[in-house]
């Protein structure tokens, strides 16, 4: 069930991204001719549940982000910031670019950025004068605490819900789904990400 305005509506093609099975867009690409017949629905369902997730939290990223006038790299920055202070640990420009996958001049942008705007200040590094530590201001990490993330640590109360059994099977599950889909398994993507790679160096 979708809102359309004032209304909703059934999309059932949205309610149905993973189905699999004869006719549900996976006959071609994924062998499933072993499995019986009820397993594939209970497989669709699961499926649909982790696109429902996925459906969940890209719609609160982008309300953090409209709520705290951010783009996502830099809610990502502040998010490993904010993490970094609970557990007393220090952060560089370069831990921050190596988290996010980007480039120095990049990581000196989103910095810049973020202090403009009072999200976080830099300080003189205490082991190496010609570096710096990144820390997030105090209104800005109370501000993400009592907003988004109150709002994500309601994941806790569905785990704490489970047994002891059924967490390490969901969490055996979540590994495996995550090893199967690791880009080690797509040649094509690692194409793709040396060709880049060459165009910006060369």
């Amino acid at each position: 069930m979708k809102q359309l305005g004032s209304a909703t509506y059934n999309d059932r093609i949205a309610e149905n991204l993973y189905v699999v099975g004869k006719g549900a867009g996976t006959s071609d690409v994924l062998e499933i001719s072993d499995v019986a017949p009820q397993d594939q629905k209970e497989i669709s369902v699961l499926m649909n549940a982790l696109a429902n997730l996925r459906e969940a939290e890209l719609r609160l990223s982008e309300a953090s982000r409209r709520f705290m006038k951010l783009n996502d790299q830099d809610m990502r920055a502040l998010h490993y910031l904010i993490v970094a202070k609970r557990q007393g640990e220090m952060v560089t420009p370069g831990m921050i670019a190596n988290h996010l996958r980007i480039s120095a001049a990049s990581t000196t942008k989103l910095l810049n950025r973020l202090e403009r705007d009072h999200h976080i200040f830099r300080l003189v590094h205490p082991t190496d004068r010609r570096a710096f530590r990144i820390e997030v201001t105090e209104d800005t990490q109370r501000s993400a605490k009592q907003t988004v993330g109150k709002l994500q640590a309601r994941r806790f109360h569905a785990a704490a819900r489970l047994t002891s059994a059924e967490r390490a099977t969901v969490t055996r599950f979540i590994q495996d789904m995550t090893e199967e889909i690791s880009l080690k398994n797509a040649p094509w993507a690692n194409v793709t990400a040396q060709a880049e790679g060459r165009t910006r160096t060369g």
